[in-house]
């Protein structure tokens, strides 16, 4: 009877998860860190230059333009991001925050915090800079 239970729960658990996947509000828990003052103005992985005040992210995977809520589990704040760079590059990390995103979410004190990510919308094609192979002029024979 207990493994039919246990077995039951997964398979409700995982039907769960798959829906919320497929309807694109799949949210992710990790942890974040974010960037701050240092790095203004340098250039992002897709070539914006870096406000620290914006509220943006940088994203192993994810598509630049991707946008996504990033909830902090200690105090339930959130905030709404736009993927603009790569990283984290720290083992462990999931996400990296601007300093204005950072500070939306009460994280500056502690560096890094616990978090719910999830995706809100897709890239729009006029932000999907960087992701797609550059458009060439048409062959002429």
């Amino acid at each position: 009877m207990g493994m039919r239970l246990i077995s039951g729960i997964f398979t409700f658990s995982m039907i769960i998860i798959f829906m919320a996947m497929v309807s694109g509000h799949a949210e992710t828990l990790g942890t974040a860190s974010f960037y701050g003052k240092e790095l203004k103005g340098y250039r992002t992985a897709n070539g914006e230059r870096f406000n620290p005040a914006g509220l943006t992210a940088a994203h192993r995977s994810l598509p630049f333009g991707t946008t996504l809520r990033v909830t902090n589990l200690k105090n339930h704040k959130s905030v709404v991001v736009r993927v603009t760079d790569r990283g984290p590059h720290k083992r462990g990390r999931m996400i990296d925050l601007s300093y204005g995103a950072a500070k939306a979410v009460g994280m500056l004190d502690t560096g890094t915090t616990r978090v719910s990510v999830a995706r809100i919308a897709a890239p729009s094609q006029a932000s999907d800079k960087g992701n797609s192979p550059p458009k060439l002029p048409a062959r002429r024979r």
